[in-house]
This record gives structure tokens, C-alpha cells and sequence, in this order.
């Protein structure tokens, strides 16, 4: 008896596509069938995360098509402008800082004052009601920006609110658009400058800025600088 072994040769081709944008709605009609355990699980996971936009379209997709899932629904007027998220520690503080002696390379880094004035500085945990934003110049620093540059504070920092972000890593890349606009009409922030690195996915933080002032009512001056690797400043200028 013969046996004859057949082999074919399988050709596998990669597409690249852009990725759909989030859509809760598509998100829930996909968990509904799974129970009452993982629909609660999801709208947790929203509400710690502080997407609270989010978390307001599960739940009346839910009551839309009567489904009923005992998670307590609660004012979260009061909560939105104490709270950044569900940690206590994120609560949301203005910082008053006072006239300092004028800072130079010579003074001690021990003795070199911070310029923070506000907690968070995540942008996902901001609130674009916060008082500190209010006619503020925001600075949006992608996250290593603070670590290559020595003098972030004097330089960058001071007289600023802040919002920090990495476009690669950080997930809701609309919750940003979204906020960010509406810092831009609501809060009615003054300038804006987008602090990034020289690497090629700091970009984003430009693109999402540029993107969140195209979907604002109001136009707002933004100033973009670019750090190298080494710490220096490579570029700046208005767009």
C-alpha cells in the first residue's frame, strides 16, 4: 500500500489598516450575551478609569434595550469635579505657589522649586471643568519629556497647567481628542503647547492636539518644541 503525502504551500499576506475608532455601543451589544457578570465587570473597569463619557453610553445602551444589570446609578456631577477616578489619592488639587528667588544652573538641585500647580496631570484624569484650566496656557508634555529635560520645570512648566500623555501607549486616543477640545471651549485655555520627544510616536501628541483644535468651536495659538534624546531642544515653533 502506498501512501502519498500532498503539501501545499500556504501564502499568508499582512494588511495594514487603520484601526476602527472606539465605540462603546458595538462594545456592549458584543457583552450583552455574555451576562450580568461581565457587563459589570466592563462598566467598573470604566468607572475607575474615570471614562465617565463611556461609562454614560453603556448604560443607556443598556436602558435603551432594557437590560438590567444592578450597578448603582448615582449623581456623578459632585464626583466629576472632586475626583479625577476612583483614588482617592488622584483627587483633584490646585497647588498656590508663591514668588521664588530666580533660578539658575548654578542653584543646588535640591534647592530648584517645582512649578506644579494642580493634581492630576494625567490627561485622562483631568476634568476640563477644573478651575485651574480656566483661561490657563496649558502644556501638554508627552511623558518622557520631563525626564530628558533637566530644566522641565523653569523652562517648560512655570505659569502652566499641565496634562501629560504618550500617544503610543495610553489607550482612548478620542477621550483625548474629545477633552482636549473641550479644554479649548469650555475651559477656554489661553495657549497651548505640545512638548514632545524627537522619536517618531511623539508625534501623536501633535496630531491629537491638531485634531482636538480642528474639532473645537474656538481656535487657540499652539506652540510645538521638540527634545532630543541627548536633552537639548531641538525645535519650536507656533502652528
Amino acid at each position: 500500500m502506498a501512501i502519498h503525502i500532498s503539501r501545499c504551500l500556504c501564502i499568508i499576506t499582512l494588511e495594514e489598516r487603520e484601526a476602527e475608532p472606539y465605540n462603546e455601543e458595538a462594545v456592549m451589544e458584543r457583552m450583552i450575551p455574555k451576562g450580568e457578570k461581565v457587563i459589570m465587570a466592563h462598566l467598573n473597569h470604566l468607572k475607575e478609569h474615570n471614562e465617565l463619557e463611556l461609562l454614560q453610553q453603556g448604560l443607556d445602551y443598556l436602558k435603551k434595550y432594557n437590560v438590567h444589570v444592578n450597578f448603582p446609578q448615582k449623581d456623578n456631577s459632585t464626583e466629576k469635579t472632586t475626583l479625577a477616578c476612583g483614588c482617592p489619592g488622584s483627587m483633584m488639587q490646585e497647588i498656590k505657589r508663591f514668588a521664588q528667588p530666580a533660578f539658575s544652573m548654578a542653584t543646588p538641585a535640591m534647592n530648584q522649586p517645582s512649578e506644579l500647580r494642580q493634581f492630576p496631570v494625567q490627561l485622562h484624569l483631568l476634568n476640563p471643568h477644573a478651575p485651574f484650566l480656566q483661561g490657563a496656557d496649558l502644556l501638554l508634555a508627552a511623558d518622557c519629556t520631563a525626564f530628558a529635560y533637566g530644566g522641565f520645570h523653569s523652562r517648560f512648566l512655570k505659569d502652566k497647567a499641565l496634562a501629560i500623555a504618550c500617544p503610543k501607549l495610553d489607550s482612548n486616543i478620542q477621550v483625548y481628542i474629545d477633552k482636549l477640545a473641550e479644554m479649548i471651549d469650555t475651559a477656554k485655555i489661553d495657549t497651548l503647547t505640545v512638548l514632545i520627544m524627537e522619536v517618531p510616536c511623539c508625534g501623536g501628541l501633535v496630531k491629537i492636539a491638531q485634531m482636538a483644535r480642528e474639532q473645537a468651536k474656538r481656535n487657540v495659538p499652539m506652540k510645538v518644541v521638540v527634545i532630543s534624546v541627548q536633552g537639548e531642544v531641538k525645535k519650536e515653533e507656533w502652528i
